[in-house]
């Protein structure tokens, strides 16, 4: 584990919640959303932190072309609340293409 004022490195295997894949660390950077469904959950306030108390599940509504590469953008379904993942090399790339016609409101 890496950290950063702002920023705490998981890069851990887990099971997914919502589509019940096995996924696999990353290797390169944290992983934080299920590379089969795009589904995360809302974990942390700040990346990597643990601490938000929420827990709804993250669900991609959007994505947008980045500077460091694509961006998912989430919105939670439990509280609301908005954010961006970039993506991962493995992320399911249909997936993501779809998510580009979706207005982000």
């Amino acid at each position: 584990m890496i950290e950063s004022s702002r920023f705490t490195v998981i890069d851990e295997a887990f099971d997914c919640s919502v589509c019940g894949a096995e996924i696999q660390p990353l290797g390169y950077t944290a992983r934080d959303h299920c590379n089969k469904c795009l589904c995360s959950l809302h974990l942390d306030d700040n990346p990597g932190d643990r601490l938000s108390n929420c827990g709804g599940v993250l669900e991609p509504v959007g994505a947008e072309q980045g500077k460091k590469g694509v961006k998912i953008i989430y919105k939670c379904k439990k509280c609301g609340m908005k954010k961006k993942n970039i993506a991962a090399k493995d992320d399911d790339n249909e997936m993501i293409i779809k998510l580009f016609g979706n207005p982000i409101t």
